[in-house]
């Protein structure tokens, strides 16, 4: 199966999560036709934009840089993050995650259950 572009279904979230700005999200997969997953996405956050700090019980949320960079904020501090880095987020912890550069920040999102 390939899923084309020009079907993939793109939502704008305002304030997701509570964080700042308005961010895009391109539903990669639909839902139902995920498998032992609840989230595969591009997601675009605009410079100065956030994802706003949220828990993950009982999964495991990858963040993979495509391009631009940010700082995640979890648990034990903050960390840079840019193009080819993989944020891994699970076990009742939390992040957020704020794009710090001069560029939007495009990343992969995939949700595992």
């Amino acid at each position: 199966m390939v899923r084309s572009k020009n079907d993939m279904k793109t939502e704008l979230r305002e304030f997701m999560r509570g964080g700042k700005g308005t961010v895009s999200i391109t539903h990669l997969v639909e839902k139902d036709q995920l498998h032992n997953c609840r989230l595969m996405a591009r997601i675009e956050v605009p410079i100065g934009a956030s994802i706003g700090q949220h828990i993950h019980e009982k999964e495991t949320e990858y963040y993979i840089i495509l391009e631009g960079e940010g700082k995640v904020i979890e648990s034990d501090g903050e960390k840079t993050v840019g193009t080819g880095d993989v944020v891994i987020t699970g076990d009742g912890e939390a992040h957020s995650l704020v794009n710090t550069g001069t560029t939007p920040l495009f990343l992969v999102a995939v949700i595992i259950v």
